[in-house]
């Protein structure tokens, strides 16, 4: 088949959503399938992972009316709503979706979320690099015990109030560090805590990550949080907020979550004092963007 994805993979410190542009292209052609980036002729499969332009200038438009004039179908994956201050693309993914001969979502609470009503669908958890897992294993918590995030995105929705507030509190507690790996809202600056510019380096994030103790996460409404699945491959039990979206389909089983600053150091505390369960349990987290990939493409040689 000849299968049209609207975006290219790209190298660098780049989200989720590009680790699984590469691997699907990789797979579909290593599986004898013609992938293009462009909307020439004979497309049997339009795979959208956003509905807005591409470095070309093609956006859903361009897809209701190439179907006019085709036999193509179109996947929509609904890796973003929008939520973290993008209403456009809001209100675009709430016209495109019923266009679309099958919609991918990335959780539970971005189908609800979405409103969709009805049509050909599936739910399919993101899942983290193999890489990730790679350096996990079972050992006890350190003796100064290591707290760690990550996020390529400066949205406002990432949390950076409750990381602020760690770096305070950390600046008067000797048992606890805190590790951010990223990029910081310009004018950011912590004062107690170490800082790791964003890199495109998995091998070292992954390696960097499992030598921590426990995951924070304060980002909220997030459709497919890519950032949390690597921290449980890495073995961290996580602390999430409980308007995280995504990560609360995700972490249910492998964390504890929280609604303020106060409830959010209690849950770190709670994680400290019950860190052999609460490892032992992360550890059992097994997914990998393989299990995703091997799903979509499931899906593409379906519906065709």
């Amino acid at each position: 088949m000849k299968i049209y994805l609207n975006r290219e993979p790209v190298t660098g410190p780049w989200g989720g959503g590009n680790k699984t542009v590469s691997r699907l292209s990789e797979r579909l052609t290593a599986g004898g399938h013609e992938v293009v980036y462009s909307l020439v002729p004979n497309i049997d499969i339009i795979f959208c992972f956003d509905p807005r332009p591409n470095s070309r200038g093609e956006w859903y438009q361009n897809f209701i009316d190439y179907k006019k004039s085709s036999n193509a179908k179109i996947i929509q994956r609904t890796g973003d709503l929008g939520t973290h201050g993008k209403p456009d693309l809001t209100k675009l993914v709430e016209f495109s979706l019923p266009f679309s001969d099958f919609v991918i979502f990335p959780s539970e609470w971005a189908k609800e979320k979405s409103g969709f009503d009805g049509g050909k669908c599936a739910v399919i958890h993101n899942g983290p690099l193999e890489t990730f897992h790679s350096f996990k294993e079972q050992k006890d918590i350190n003796d100064k015990i290591k707290i760690v995030t990550h996020h390529w995105s400066t949205g406002a929705k990432k949390g950076f109030k409750f990381y602020s507030l760690l770096d305070r509190v950390i600046g008067n507690n000797d048992k606890l560090e805190f590790l951010y790996i990223g990029r910081l809202p310009e004018g950011l600056k912590f004062e107690n805590s170490r800082y790791i510019e964003a890199s495109g380096d998995n091998e070292f994030l992954a390696k960097t990550i499992s030598q921590q103790d426990i995951y924070l996460t304060a980002s909220e409404e997030e459709a497919g949080a890519n950032h949390v699945l690597e921290a449980m491959a890495c073995g961290l039990p996580v602390v999430y907020h409980q308007n995280g979206g995504s990560i609360l389909n995700y972490c249910k089983d492998y964390g504890i979550k929280f609604g303020n600053e106060i409830e959010m150091l209690k849950a770190i505390k709670s994680i400290i004092d019950e860190y052999p369960l609460y490892k032992s349990k992360v550890m059992c987290y097994n997914n990998t963007i393989t299990n995703v990939i091997d799903q979509y493409v499931e899906v593409i040689c379906d519906l065709k």
